[in-house]
């Protein structure tokens, strides 16, 4: 729906519409070969750069209108030339990607002659709901149309204006390349009423729901959808540091989990130390902390070795904090690094820096995260970094997609079964 709704206008109904719409595009992509969605692809991108100026008008808008964010999520809303750059090579990459439907994921024969695939087919109309970051307009709606789904957007209202100026280069994209534009739907209001008309599928349109933002939004999708939800929770995200690591090495990747950007969901938020490295390394990991800007709150260990962290408080431990903040705590070796992380823990993203090699390998069996890194940053929890292009999300769940959710993600499969007059006995 491509006309701007006015505060009178029905907001189920107008959901309603652009769901049905939506369900329509959806069996027309399902089947769109290959090509024509690289085309549209390709053409999206170029959109993006060519209306780069339009993005930034519309972004500069939205941040005008902002009021009392913290300076993560400012950063989290903010573009510029290189974010936009950014965003058009992603889309690139998307494009450049393999076909996800189609391919043949098993292939067998019964004894009485059947002969059966399982083959990959799109989930249908994915339901996207997001705070702040409008660069995944064009993240999710590349990776859907990449897998052959239909998406309905809905942004935070924040970035409400930065949305629909990407929106509007994925839409000339599909035009381009002849594909219905209702492939990759916007909701037209910032009211939050249209959140509530998603969760609740749109009589029968939305086949999943993918929320990627705070606690809070994650937590209300969760409880009141009524399709099933691709579970993105928030990023507690440890790094332990064992005994056998190396110093130089321990404080770039510490440094760098915490500080490249704060406000993702892959940027570390509890170090905690093995006992037995604290005289080695915990004060030159807290003094290329402090020295990067990071205010640190402590353990009373930590606190006796550095005196201007702050006492932690049991909530640290449980805290997100997408800033320049880390709660560190010293523990008595492996064992109780693994019962910290599964009982503060999100299963988001956990990395082990260590040069022992057993303890890395039972630390990656045992850590039940989505991501799990030895000698690793965690702002490698990116779907980009994996190599998908890009990623609608970082699922925590356990059913169907864990981890970055990339264009196989959003496929399911059916069952073909090729017979010669078989009948069953």
């Amino acid at each position: 729906m491509s006309a701007v709704l006015t505060a009178e206008t029905d907001v189920r109904a107008a959901m309603r519409e652009i769901g049905a719409r939506a369900r329509a595009a959806a069996r027309i992509l399902a089947n769109a070969p290959a090509e024509q969605k690289t085309r549209a692809l390709i053409a999206a991108a170029r959109f993006l750069r060519a209306r780069g100026r339009e993005i930034l008008a519309a972004n500069a808008r939205d941040l005008s209108e902002a009021r009392g964010l913290t300076p993560s999520y400012i950063d989290r809303l903010t573009l510029d030339d290189a974010r936009i750059e950014a965003m058009a090579g992603a889309v690139e990459e998307i494009a450049a990607l393999p076909d996800p439907v189609g391919r043949v994921l098993a292939r067998f024969e019964r004894p009485n002659g059947l002969k059966i695939e399982r083959v990959a087919t799109p989930l249908g109309v994915v339901g996207v709901i997001y705070e702040s970051r409008p660069n995944v307009t064009a993240d999710a709606g590349a990776l859907c149309l990449k897998s052959g789904n239909a998406v309905l957007l809905r942004g935070g209202s924040d970035s409400f204006h930065s949305v629909a100026a990407i929106h509007a280069c994925l839409v000339a994209g599909l035009a381009e390349a002849g594909l219905p534009e209702a492939a990759i739907s916007r909701a037209p209001v910032a009211a939050r009423e249209a959140v509530g008309e998603m969760l609740t599928g749109l009589d029968g349109a939305i086949d999943v729901i993918v929320p990627r933002g705070g606690k809070s939004l994650v937590e209300r999708v969760q409880r009141e959808a009524r399709v099933p939800v691709f579970a993105h929770l928030e990023g507690l995200v440890h790094v332990y540091v064992d005994e056998t690591a190396e110093l130089e090495k321990s404080v770039r990747l510490v440094v760098n989990s915490k500080m490249r950007r704060t406000g993702v969901c892959g940027a570390a938020e509890t170090l905690l130390i093995a006992r037995a490295a604290v005289p080695r390394l915990a004060k030159p990991l807290l003094e290329a902390l402090s020295a990067a800007g990071c205010a640190i709150r402590g353990d009373a260990e930590i606190r006796a070795l550095w005196p201007e962290a702050a006492l932690a408080a049991e909530e640290d431990w449980r805290t997100e904090y997408l800033d320049a903040i880390i709660a560190v705590r010293v523990v008595a070796g492996l064992d109780e690094a693994i019962a910290h992380i599964e009982t503060y823990g999100s299963h988001h993203t956990d990395a082990i820096l260590t040069e022992n090699a057993t303890a890395a390998e039972r630390f990656l069996r045992e850590v039940d995260s989505a991501i799990v890194l030895h000698n690793a940053s965690t702002q490698f929890a990116d779907g980009g970094e994996f190599g998908f292009g890009a990623e609608i999300g970082i699922a925590t769940g356990r059913m169907h997609a864990r981890g970055p959710v990339g264009v196989e993600q959003l496929c399911t499969f059916k069952y073909e079964v090729r017979g010669d007059g078989q009948t069953r006995p």
